[in-house]
């Protein structure tokens, strides 16, 4: 939307709890200050896009301050949510910048146009990390992701995979559900999507959904459903698990008895119970731990006036950025129990409702 992943603690969750929300850019953001030493009381603020999706407020909030907390208990965390307001998340930046923010971490709602309070940020000489979307248009120091294009392309591969057991590859059209233009990492998805399935499937209809909807997601399913007609509909790219969420809504209100195969991305519990249950094909499995850990890791080393040395590069049309790009893992039904159950992202008693009793157990989820 990640290999390895440990259960998150109650400890974890209790501490994002306990920290509170401000999506107002108006209001004093959320601040969270440890007791103990060592960290020269330097300010990381950290700004997520919006809430719509799952897994901001459910782990990428709380494991970043978890683990920002144990490496620095003398920082203070500033927190900030956009809901998907870019003019907001202008404001929430500045206020940080004012109160006297020494590292940004930054989701930025719209990526593309962001570059102005990057660059505000460097007037200062704070350094700047991109979270999860590639910010484009100016230099800065860091960018943590995910190798994007190979997100883009499980899908397309596990599309085509369960066409191609189900013989219906060459018998009908796909719809292709992407995400916000104004997210880049939307764009590396669509293009691994095409790279697998150009010339392989007949693409009938594309979408580019406005803040990754899955209210607009549904819309846009319907609207396929009436172009192309219900029976000509083999297969589905959903480019996450709230806009397949949509689609399937679509598909069950026109009839379909069957759902067509529909892939996802970030693990949403939700949508681990839909493949289980036979309504949604795939999803990638992201490693959200990992790339709030590393991130958190990088901007207490910030505060230090230390400089990580990243592995990788990602050009964001201005410059070479330095880069941790980790790597997705596709799940289906046949590997939830040996990643998403093993590594503690789901408990099994999470999963497992009564109704998916037996279809956990054929899955060997216990």
């Amino acid at each position: 939307m990640r290999r390895g992943l440990l259960a998150i603690s109650a400890a974890a969750l209790m501490l994002s709890a306990a920290c509170g929300n401000s999506s107002d850019s108006g209001a004093k953001p959320s601040e969270t200050k440890a007791e103990g030493g060592g960290g020269g009381g330097k300010t990381i603020a950290l700004f997520l896009p919006e809430s719509k999706t799952t897994r901001y407020e459910a782990f990428d909030r709380p494991l970043f301050e978890a683990k920002a907390k144990s490496l620095c208990p003398d920082c203070k965390l500033l927190y900030f949510n956009a809901d998907q307001d870019a003019a907001k998340q202008q404001q929430q930046v500045e206020a940080a910048l004012t109160q006297g923010a020494n590292v940004l971490v930054l989701d930025a709602v719209d990526a593309a146009a962001v570059a102005p309070l990057v660059n505000q940020a460097k007037q200062k000489k704070v350094p700047v990390i991109a979270y999860d979307r590639l910010i484009s248009g100016i230099d800065y120091d860091y960018y943590v992701s995910f190798n994007n294009v190979r997100v883009g392309e499980m899908q397309g591969q596990g599309l085509l995979d369960a066409l191609n057991a189900a013989g219906t590859a060459a018998k009908g059209q796909i719809v292709m559900i992407h995400g916000s233009p104004t997210d880049p990492s939307s764009a590396d998805y669509k293009k691994g999507a095409h790279n697998v399935l150009d010339g392989k499937v007949k693409i009938g209809r594309e979408f580019d959904t406005p803040d990754w909807s899955p209210d607009k997601a549904q819309q846009e399913m319907e609207q396929a459903i009436t172009a192309l007609g219900r029976d000509n509909i083999v297969g589905v790219v959903s480019a996450n698990d709230g806009m397949a969420s949509g689609a399937i809504a679509a598909m069950k209100r026109a009839g379909y008895k069957t759902i067509p195969p529909i892939t996802g991305q970030d693990s949403e519990l939700a949508a681990i119970q839909r493949i289980l249950g036979g309504e949604q094909y795939m999803t990638i499995y992201l490693n959200i731990r990992s790339e709030a850990e590393k991130s958190a890791e990088i901007a207490v080393a910030l505060t230090k006036g230390e400089k990580p040395t990243a592995p990788d590069k990602a050009n964001n049309g201005t410059a070479d950025i330095a880069s941790f790009l980790l790597d997705p893992i596709a799940v289906t039904k046949d590997n939830i129990a040996s990643t998403i159950i093993k590594d503690g992202f789901y408990k099994a008693s999470d999963v497992c409702t009564p109704e998916l009793k037996d279809a956990c157990a054929k899955a060997g989820i216990q």
